[in-house]
């Protein structure tokens, strides 16, 4: 071992426990490389979910149970150390090439860095939203769409983006309701007429209370009042990426604040790669979070090998 290798703690360090960081553990795990896998517990794999759109599991898979099994998974590899502790700041390593992720419980180095720190959810507070979550509370039409068949359905969100997920919901049930819980309507008129079009009430108020049962809803109170029985909340508030990590390396993002990426999860700065929610608007899906995990893992593989091995010079 030469002393500049004795500089790092592991070849890579992996930043988030989700489906994306987990894959990338395992891939480079199987490339017989050294790992650091930091996970707080949070994530959208933390909620209450059952994902029906994973293949292999009939009938479905809980987000927690897959995240578990991922775990189980990797303690068959002596290469990856699971380390519970949340990550504050990424910089360059003082010697040599490489990154230093540091927190309160200490400072590592590693030759390389995979970011999959995933996103923070925007859902509507009320009191015990937490138990709503992936029970009768949902965000995504891909995954939960499906959920809302024959349901009555009250949509949250104050944006056209609302507006339009309302209206592709009319696919699975036609008992929906918009609610802007904001004090300004930001829905456009041409979308406000496309609702009517549809009979789709829009209701420009905020939330009071949710009545439910074990994460059930049953009814919803406004601030002025109306009371609405329904089945499903389905929140289209948005997210926001957590690139702050990235931002310290002084990786590029996009507009939205995704940490931007090529096709093989590569940032700009050679070195460090991103994977699943946290890279792109569009990439929510545990599959397409696992596909960018085993791709990160490939690319940083690669880019561990010395020039002579890639046909550098």
């Amino acid at each position: 071992m030469t002393q500049t290798q004795q500089l790092f703690d592991a070849d890579v360090i992996v930043i988030g426990g989700g489906q994306a960081g987990l894959s990338t553990a395992l891939y480079l795990a199987r490339f017989d490389r050294s790992v650091l896998l930091f996970d707080t517990g949070q994530g959208r794999s933390s909620w209450h979910q059952v994902n029906h759109n994973y293949l292999g599991f009939p009938g479905g898979v809980p987000a927690r149970r897959l995240r578990e099994l991922g775990h189980a998974q990797l303690e068959e590899y002596p290469q990856v150390r699971c380390l519970y502790h949340k990550i504050d700041h990424l910089g360059h390593a003082d010697a040599g090439d490489g990154f230093a992720a540091s927190g309160q419980a200490g400072d590592w180095c590693a030759r390389a860095v995979v970011i999959a720190t995933g996103v923070v959810d925007h859902y509507p507070h009320f009191d015990g939203w937490e138990d709503y979550v992936g029970r009768s509370m949902f965000w995504c039409i891909t995954c939960d769409g499906y959920a809302c068949k024959g349901q009555r359905v009250i949509v949250i969100g104050n944006t056209d983006e609302s507006a339009e997920e309302t209206l592709q919901l009319q696919r699975f049930t036609s008992d929906l309701t918009l609610l802007t819980n904001s004090q300004e309507c930001s829905i456009s008129k041409s979308f406000q007429e496309r609702l009517g079009e549809s009979n789709i009430p829009l209701i420009h108020d905020r939330i009071d209370r949710v009545i439910g049962d074990d994460g059930m809803c049953q009814e919803l109170v406004t601030i002025s009042g109306v009371s609405m029985e329904f089945d499903i909340l389905f929140s289209v508030q948005g997210a926001t990426p957590r690139s702050k990590l990235a931002l310290d390396l002084g990786v590029t993002l996009n507009g939205d604040g995704y940490i931007t990426v090529d096709i093989e999860q590569a940032t700009d700065v050679p070195g460090v790669f991103a994977a699943g929610d946290v890279t792109r608007l569009h990439s929510h899906q545990i599959t397409t979070a696992v596909h960018e995990g085993g791709q990160a893992a490939q690319a940083a593989n690669f880019f561990l090998y010395p020039p002579a091995l890639k046909g550098e010079d």
